[in-house]
């Protein structure tokens, strides 16, 4: 094995792909090799990733919570590009507010979102995979997933969820050749947390305080955490999920 990081010769899909953490994935996804397809609501904002990302980058616009529309993606991608060897489901949405004050609508959105359309496109990517006998799927989890985060009641049950069923799909799928792995990113600078951040300079701090290496990631940092799940070099991992968080999960 001369290249194991390589993701030559790989297709991938990155849900939220246009901005953020999923912009970066798709840019490390790229520069290991891979043919990237990434998604999202607003075509504009997939136009100029896609250029900027460069040769090998596509974008197919979809709304991952109509779920109605997961099967027809799926198969046009297919019918496109040949293969979906890599999922990523990054696409998810926060809200950040007391527990008394989460309507049932708030909270059933946001379970949608990060949940219940996570499940739909993995099990219709899933039964691709399965069929050809290969594949890597990751789940962009959180640490709301590891410890108690206040004003984030739907979000933390979300992202919860999703390492159940990280660890469900890996013990029906690995022996059938489809791994499947979660990364909880911790502390992450994003255009979107600083502007979270800044405006709870209390949280911010708290953040800090916890977090060993003393100082934010960066997007690439999970970037390359997910070339590794996604590559032959993780061929016997699956089943769980990777703090990418400067020790935050284990911090005091």
């Amino acid at each position: 094995m001369q290249q194991p990081f390589s993701l030559q010769g790989r297709v991938a899909l990155i849900t939220g792909g246009g901005t953020g953490i999923g912009f970066d994935i798709a840019k490390c996804f790229l520069a290991s090799g891979a043919t990237v397809v990434i998604t999202g609501r607003r075509e504009e904002v997939l136009k100029e990733a896609v250029a900027t990302l460069g040769a090998g980058a596509h974008y197919a616009v979809n709304d991952v919570s109509d779920l109605s529309l997961t099967s027809q993606l799926v198969a046009e991608l297919v019918a496109k590009h040949g293969a979906i060897d890599i999922l990523v489901n990054n696409a998810g949405i926060n809200m950040k507010r007391p527990a008394v004050e989460v309507s049932d609508d708030d909270f059933a959105n946001i379970i949608n979102v990060n949940l219940n359309a996570v499940f739909s496109l993995t099990r219709e990517v899933g039964k691709h995979m399965l069929g050809r006998g290969k594949g890597s799927i990751i789940m962009i989890s959180s640490m709301a997933a590891y410890y108690g985060i206040d004003r984030v009641a739907a979000y933390a049950s979300s992202k919860t969820g999703i390492y159940g069923l990280v660890r469900v799909l890996a013990s029906e799928w690995s022996g059938k050749g489809v791994r499947v792995n979660a990364i909880a990113p911790g502390f992450i600078e994003t255009a979107m947390s600083r502007t979270a951040m800044n405006s709870d300079p209390d949280r911010k701090h708290k953040a800090m305080d916890r977090t060993p290496m003393g100082y934010f990631g960066k997007p690439e940092d999970i970037g390359w955490a997910a070339v590794y799940l996604a590559s032959d070099a993780a061929n016997y991992v699956t089943g769980v999920s990777i703090p990418v968080d400067g020790g935050n999960s284990i911090g005091f």
